[in-house]
């Protein structure tokens, strides 16, 4: 039951991944910095996103580019200052468009002076502030949790006679979240972000925050398959997962709760729609937004996607507001992974499904992954193994035609992407055909039409390779069929109800009652103006 109150930004909005390194060169040194995105914020009012999540510009050895924090409260001078911060925050939030930040409360650097201050000694004040093992009693290592890179979780530390946890590289070793100061100290540095005027946070690693008080084994995954990543080997039961994580994004919730404009938590959570629903919390008292990333996955066919869209609608608690993420930092790019053509799709069903939609940099632009040689190669996960490196969906934006993609005018820190693949910001700006156009189009629709951006969501019968459903507010219904096979398909729609956006271009026509889809093609169709004005949105 819908209440008077508006909703809060983040649930109407779209929010659009920054990965700042490779956003906006400014300096002259090859990576993206803070001033690019302020010179790029016409840009982001153009495509009509209301947020913006930034990875990490923190101080930071750059181990795992910016994920080792070194300082929570500081800005790394590669990307700038705090006065470069405070002024692309304002050139964002003149446009209307809100700042939201990566928090990485799992793990620091090993540079950071808490873990200095711990590796001291036994008896450090912050010695608590990790987490600190024996030796098992046969002297080897104090249980078999894996790391990210696939090696054990733990490395020994000769100084003190102890092993240290680390769920990603050694050189980030986990801070221990049920020490109280840990959690009075991160909430120190939300603090800070929050009073410089920042709209919220995504928390990196939201899962893994509480490990097994007992240190407890992993058992093996049984889903493991050959090709997987060797730490997908065992079941993350014991070394993330763990009740009560929760709690910790109440307290969370709390803080936000004391500022203005409705500050969003974002949780970086990856786990199936029935265990994610979890996350809500009680009483929806946890991470507002558990991010959903079951699309990476899923087989990409009609059939399979409206299933988890009818498992993910049904588990989620009373009241929960539903988001979708198809591309990110972490993940090979849309158009690799399905085509050129499916990008299109993709691009539509992320923003015509109920929920908030999260859009990764250059994914409006078809971006592909991007060739790096031997010599280039800059990811530290990329020595673990075949595929493990991230640094192909990581390039820099393709601004314009020119040296290095408009992106520096130095080479850049990773290979930009080759001439006219794809078709810069700028080219595709000029086209109405564009990916680029597309996604400004069905940005504008959703605004149009808040059926698409607050209503209901239903599955209709579509045949086989077509997703259809409609999107339904306050008696208006929109309805969007999605081609996903090369085969052409006839739909039936609804009488009156006429195409306001097309995948294949700009549309807007009376539709009969039966519709040709091309191959790989969608439309998204709405009934007529309340005025029956002719024009589109």
């Amino acid at each position: 039951m819908r209440s008077g109150r508006p909703r809060p930004w983040w649930q109407t909005g779209i929010v659009y991944e920054i990965y700042v390194r490779s956003f906006q060169d400014t300096d002259g040194d090859g990576v993206g910095d803070l001033a690019g995105i302020a010179a790029r914020a016409d840009y982001l009012a153009d495509l009509g996103v209301d947020a913006v999540w930034l990875t990490p510009f923190y101080p930071s050895p750059m181990a795992d580019f910016g994920y080792d924090v070194a300082d929570y409260v500081g800005v790394d001078p590669v990307y700038g200052t705090l006065a470069d911060f405070d002024a692309m925050l304002a050139a964002l939030r003149d446009r209307g468009i809100r700042t939201v930040l990566d928090l990485v409360p799992n793990h620091t650097s090993d540079r950071h002076p808490w873990f200095v201050e711990s590796c001291a000694s036994r008896t450090s004040p912050r010695r608590a502030w990790y987490v600190w093992r024996d030796a098992a009693p046969d002297g080897g290592l104090p249980n078999n949790w894996l790391s990210q890179s696939g090696a054990s979780a733990w490395t020994f530390d000769p100084a003190t006679g102890q092993y240290y946890l680390h769920s990603f590289l050694p050189e980030q070793p986990d801070l221990d979240w049920r020490n109280p100061a840990v959690r009075s100290a991160i909430l120190d540095v939300m603090r800070f972000w929050l009073d410089r005027g920042v709209a919220g946070f995504r928390v990196d690693v939201f899962q893994g925050l509480l490990k097994d008080p007992a240190f407890r084994d992993d058992p093996p995954n049984p889903d493991f398959r050959d090709g997987d990543p060797t730490f997908t080997r065992l079941a993350q039961t014991n070394s993330s997962n763990q009740p009560g994580v929760v709690d910790i994004a109440a307290g969370m919730r709390a803080l936000l709760a004391g500022y203005p404009g409705d500050p969003v938590l974002i949780g970086e959570i990856y786990a199936p729609v029935e265990r994610l629903a979890g996350y809500y919390g009680p009483g929806l008292s946890g991470v507002q937004l558990p991010f959903n990333f079951n699309l990476f996955a899923v087989p990409w066919e009609a059939a399979a996607i409206r299933d988890l869209v009818l498992r993910y609608e049904a588990a989620l608690p009373d009241g929960a507001w539903p988001n979708w993420v198809l591309g990110n930092h972490d993940i090979a790019r849309v158009a690799t992974r399905l085509g050129p053509a499916q990008a299109r799709i993709a691009m539509m069903l992320l923003l015509t499904l109920r929920g908030t939609p999260t859009l990764y940099q250059g994914d409006e632009l078809g971006m592909e992954d991007v060739e790096v040689p031997p010599d280039r190669v800059r990811d530290s996960f990329a020595r673990f193994g075949k595929g493990r490196g991230r640094d192909p969906e990581r390039a820099p934006m393709p601004w314009d035609e020119g040296p290095y993609r408009g992106f520096s005018r130095v080479e850049p820190w990773l290979p930009a992407p080759a001439p006219g693949r794809p078709p810069s910001a700028a080219t595709q700006a000029g086209e109405p055909g564009s990916l680029l156009a597309l996604t400004r189009a069905l940005v504008a629709l959703r605004r149009a039409e808040p059926a698409l951006s607050e209503g209901s969501w239903r599955a209709v019968s579509a045949p086989d390779g077509v997703l259809a459903y409609d999107r339904a507010e306050a008696g208006r219904t929109c309805r969007v069929v999605l081609n996903l096979t090369p085969r052409a398909a006839t739909v039936e729609v609804p009488a009156g109800m006429r195409i306001a956006v097309g995948s294949h271009g700009p549309l807007w026509d009376r539709a009969g009652t039966t519709i040709r889809l091309r191959p790989d093609e969608g439309l998204v169709l709405v009934p007529p103006p309340a005025d029956g004005s002719e024009t589109g949105p």
